[in-house]
């Protein structure tokens, strides 16, 4: 894997996010690999998954090993990262006063390990010592929030 930055890479499509979350998890594919597993779960043609392969190459996601077929790709960034970026890119488009009830929404309808509860417990404990009483809208520059959670300047 490369040092690639991800925070200089594009954003990626679903259908992307299928490509890269199979060579993730093969930890680097072959082309084969690649059709064979995607058209088993989502029914795409051949020239449609190599169209996905060609456009994460350029988008600086997946780079190709070698030169001579089978062709093996690898990810350019780990699985983590990718998430990151687009967690990032996602959470910097809402409104402040709107992260906190979308974190809500998330951890109520996913499943989490143990673990996962135990490090939220403890970063929530944590945070909870200094965070304000509400989350101001950073929407406008005088924005005043209504009891809707509606923002008026």
């Amino acid at each position: 894997m490369t040092s690639t930055q991800p925070e200089n890479l594009p954003e990626i499509s679903p259908a992307e996010w299928e490509v890269m979350r199979i060579v993730w998890t093969l930890n680097g594919a072959q082309t084969h690999e690649l059709i064979s597993s995607l058209q088993e779960k989502m029914d795409w043609t051949e020239s449609t998954i190599k169209t996905l392969i060609r456009r994460l190459q350029q988008k600086g996601y997946l780079e190709r090993q070698g030169t001579q077929r089978p062709y093996v790709y690898q990810a350019t960034i780990t699985e983590q990262a990718g998430i990151n970026q687009q967690t990032d890119a996602l959470f910097a488009n809402l409104c402040a006063m709107h992260v906190g009830p979308t974190l809500i929404r998330l951890v109520k309808n996913n499943t989490l390990s143990q673990q996962d509860l135990t490090e939220l417990s403890q970063l929530i404990a944590t945070k909870q010592a200094t965070a304000p009483a509400v989350v101001a809208c950073d929407c406008l520059a005088d924005c005043q929030v209504e009891n809707q959670g509606e923002c008026h300047e």
